[in-house]
């Protein structure tokens, strides 16, 4: 719902930085089913979306080494949470996801929020960390 004061409408799109834009293509597009709507080879840079959410997927300079994102450490984004519709989509993503080449599990879905919410936590192949989340029953 928008707040009346608010002076935005929403989010256009989230750009991630990843280590490994091939990998993180993959997962998003292979494993989520997610689109590939654009792309620029010489940045480099994937656009993917679902249809609801867009995201940009830069890829880092690697020449100098890189660091993955410390939620204690650094100013940025946390985590990109996706919302799946239920908890039986949950568990069938969280399988799938849990399973995908270069995916590390950080929890798998469990009540969150005094059991209004189920969620799970991943760090997708690029190195991003992702969490699927449902509300209430559904």
């Amino acid at each position: 719902m928008q707040h009346r004061k608010a002076r935005t409408v929403g989010i256009d799109h989230v750009g991630l930085s990843v280590g490994d834009l091939e990998r993180s293509r993959r997962f998003f597009v292979e494993c989520l089913g997610w689109e590939v709507v654009g792309a620029k080879p010489d940045y480099p840079a994937v656009f993917v979306s679902d249809g609801a959410t867009r995201l940009t997927l830069w890829e880092v300079d690697k020449s100098g080494g890189y660091v993955l994102f410390d939620r204690r450490k650094n100013v940025g984004l946390h985590h990109l949470a996706l919302k799946v519709p239920d908890v039986a989509a949950l568990q069938e993503t969280f399988l799938r996801v849990s399973n995908w080449p270069g995916v590390e599990v950080e929890f798998a879905p469990e009540s969150a929020l005094g059991g209004s919410r189920t969620h799970c936590m991943v760090r997708e192949p690029g190195g991003v960390r992702v969490e699927f989340v449902c509300t209430g029953d559904g």
